[in-house]
């Protein structure tokens, strides 16, 4: 799900104060995933309510924290606040397509698409973690494939932090591209074309080990959002990864 709009924004400020316990009223859904809808705001921010049995991506307020933390170290995530509810967000209204929508239009080549991933997980794990309970450990992001990328003017924006953590950045890398595998493998009129996806994204970053992938495809099998049609492309998605993975290796 994005935080996209249609028209001119008129986004607040990072730095301009909010009072984070302020009452909101949803006006317009503008876009609406599998845990949470997202409303616009008249001041020119969204609204974005995780629903009811959300349960642990219901934690807007450690988002927001999260957030707030990446921006300070210059990564590009949109401005947030915490709302009045546990499961509200505030954010900046941002303008622009996914990743995904301009791939799909032809605005982006898929693998300028790999390669905009792969610099976006880098830049990602170079960030400061903020807890480091293991030596190596940086924040993951766990689901950052190209819908949850927007393309706005000021250049790409990652979105929808909720199953952020800390840990190792392998494990990162190998939730996008199952995910993203995952994906591709679900619309046959896309599937020939993920490997110029993957390759370039793999190609980009350290090389992919099998933990890493046997722990994606557990974190993968357990989401509880995942339908029978998605679980039935999920060994499938493992075997496309660990392919594209090998011809990027051997194009280094």
């Amino acid at each position: 799900m994005s935080e996209t709009t249609s028209g001119p924004v008129e986004a607040v400020a990072p730095g301009e104060p909010f009072a984070p316990g302020a009452p909101v009223a949803p006006g317009e859904l503008l876009g609406t995933g599998r845990t949470a809808d997202v409303f616009a705001l008249p001041d020119g921010r969204v609204l974005r309510r995780y629903r009811a049995g959300a349960g642990a991506w219901a934690d807007a307020r450690g988002e927001a924290d999260l957030m707030a933390h990446l921006a300070g170290h210059g990564y590009p995530v949109p401005a947030a606040w915490p709302g009045e509810r546990p499961t509200d967000l505030l954010m900046e209204r941002l303008d622009g397509p996914t990743m995904a929508q301009a791939v799909t239009t032809g605005a982006l080549a898929p693998d300028a698409a790999g390669r905009m991933l792969a610099d976006l997980l880098r830049r990602l794990h170079a960030v400061p973690p903020r807890t480091a309970a293991h030596p190596g450990d940086r924040v993951l992001h766990l689901d950052l494939h190209p819908e949850n990328v927007l393309l706005t003017p000021r250049g790409p924006v990652v979105i929808d932090w909720a199953t952020a953590t800390e840990g190792d950045p392998g494990l990162d890398t190998a939730m996008s591209a199952v995910v993203l595998a995952q994906a591709l493998l679900g619309m046959p009129e896309h599937t020939a074309a993920a490997p110029a996806v993957l390759v370039p994204l793999l190609h980009g970053l350290p090389p992919l080990t099998t933990h890493h992938l046997t722990t994606a495809r557990a974190r993968r099998a357990a989401d509880p959002v995942l339908d029978a049609a998605d679980h039935g492309r999920l060994d499938a998605a493992v075997a496309l990864v660990r392919a594209c993975a090998a011809e990027a290796a051997a194009d280094a």
